[in-house]
């Protein structure tokens, strides 16, 4: 006797980061529909890439490592999308720049998505572009029951030119946001309920990063200006992480660092002008690196949700009574892998 399939569900899942993206394309390939909400202008969250006339900056995650075995099976799937990162060993220095040791151990290898962090997220999503299931520029803001079916929910959402509009006919809302968002946007629409206790237990820092170009390091004779490492953790009280961008493999070879500051020192200068946080923070990169040339490209970015400091401590949660979930990186720590796995586990719950 032959089993009937189980009906195709509608499934909305708001936020087009790798933990909501993962969901997403779970969900679509056991034959469901999806509509991924995405108040960006485009996907991949804080796996996130920006361009410059000098080259690219992954200004969100700096590389990934894959330890769980699903995540590397997914990512056997795409080899063209990412690549191992040499990156001398992750340094650890300290106060004044001396490298003190390594940050990982020499089995964890270093990946980055090519030829941007970006690049990752935005291939897995293309199934969900072509199919038109991913509404971009789109902020939810309210979760309610459908006004023409009550066992489902329906999406109020607002536009960046401020049209709203009403999506309809979900049998369950996924968020895939930070985890103060998700909560957020539960309060308002009432559904917060037990997990807002669980919620308010998830600490999350801030972090402000910096972009710097030297491209006066392509003069004939000199390589590279500074240390000859390429990626450190530090431990001076500005400065937590630097990259050499220019060190990863698919990008441009003109010299650029991306700088992240702690997460302390960023929530204490979380409301400050962007020129006054780029000016203090050349200063402690000048001091850990000893690079002082003038940099032809400065830019910045402020992560309000950047790194999970106390996580939720389980991979999803799911009502399946009322159909709504929340994942996300939050929900077990601050790696990209930990956004697969919360995605990935949330869809599996959900079917």
């Amino acid at each position: 006797m032959s089993i009937a399939p189980r009906p195709s569900k509608h499934f909305a899942v708001v936020g087009a980061g790798m933990a909501g993206i993962t969901c997403a394309r779970t969900l679509l390939q056991a034959g469901h529909k999806v509509t991924v909400f995405e108040k960006s202008r485009g996907v991949a969250g804080r796996m996130a890439t920006r361009d410059s006339a000098f080259g690219s900056f992954d200004h969100g995650a700096q590389y990934f490592t894959a330890r769980d075995p699903r995540f590397v099976l997914a990512l056997e799937t795409a080899p063209q999308l990412c690549k191992r990162w040499s990156a001398n060993s992750v340094q650890v220095l300290d106060e004044l720049g001396r490298v003190t040791g390594t940050a990982l151990p020499a089995t964890d290898a270093h990946w980055v998505a090519v030829p941007g962090m970006k690049s990752l997220v935005s291939g897995w999503a293309e199934p969900l572009k072509a199919a038109g299931q991913i509404e971009l520029q789109t902020r939810v803001t309210q979760i309610e029951r459908d006004a023409v079916s009550p066992t489902q929910w329906q999406l109020r959402t607002e536009a960046l030119d401020g049209a709203q509009h009403v999506f309809s006919g979900f049998a369950a809302v996924l968020l895939a946001a930070p985890a103060f968002q998700a909560q957020d946007l539960l309060q308002k629409s009432r559904l917060a309920g037990p997990w807002v206790a669980q919620i308010e237990e998830v600490q999350v820092g801030p972090c402000w990063t910096l972009m710097l170009a030297f491209p006066q390091a392509m003069q004939p004779g000199l390589s590279t200006l500074g240390p000859q490492w390429n990626a450190a953790r530090s431990t001076h009280h500005r400065i937590a992480w630097l990259a050499r961008e220019s060190s990863k493999p698919g990008r441009s070879m003109i010299e650029r660092w991306t700088v992240q500051a702690s997460s302390a020192w960023s929530q204490e200068h979380l409301q400050d002008d962007p020129a006054r946080v780029e000016a203090k923070l050349i200063k402690a990169f000048a001091e850990v690196t000893g690079i002082r040339a003038e940099p032809a490209h400065v830019d910045s970015q402020r992560w309000l949700y950047a790194k999970t400091l106390k996580p939720l401590g389980q991979s999803h949660l799911w009502d399946s009574k009322n159909g709504l979930g929340l994942c996300g990186d939050w929900c077990l720590g601050h790696r990209v892998e930990n956004a697969f796995v919360s995605g990935l586990e949330l869809a599996l719950a959900v079917m």
